[in-house]
């Protein structure tokens, strides 16, 4: 099961591993984690909320067509929430090269 624990670690770990990107800065919006690079003018925030049956959704902000993008290319493997989510399945393993975090990220 990904835990919330477990996909702020990634999301960290996704930052670490991105160029350019570097720290982020975490904060609660709207009562859920956010996270954002640090630096000026890189990337944009992602969120964690967690759902029902121990899944886990990734936000992002609606206007940036990350989540549209992703439809297009892993409608067959990802589990979307119209325009803003992508859900991470309980007890299904993140494959980071279909994860957005660093897409959205830089």
């Amino acid at each position: 099961m990904m835990k919330p624990t477990e996909l702020k670690t990634l999301i960290h770990d996704v930052a670490a591993a991105t160029p350019n990107v570097g720290p982020l800065a975490e904060s609660l919006i709207w009562g859920e984690q956010s996270f954002t690079p640090v630096g000026a003018d890189i990337g944009s925030s992602v969120r964690i909320r967690p759902r029902a049956g121990g899944n886990v959704a990734l936000m992002f902000i609606c206007h940036t067509g990350l989540v549209e993008e992703f439809r297009a290319l892993h409608s067959d493997t990802l589990t979307f929430e119209g325009n803003r989510a992508i859900v991470m399945q309980a007890g299904q393993p993140v494959d980071r090269k279909r994860c957005p975090i660093a897409s959205a990220l830089r």
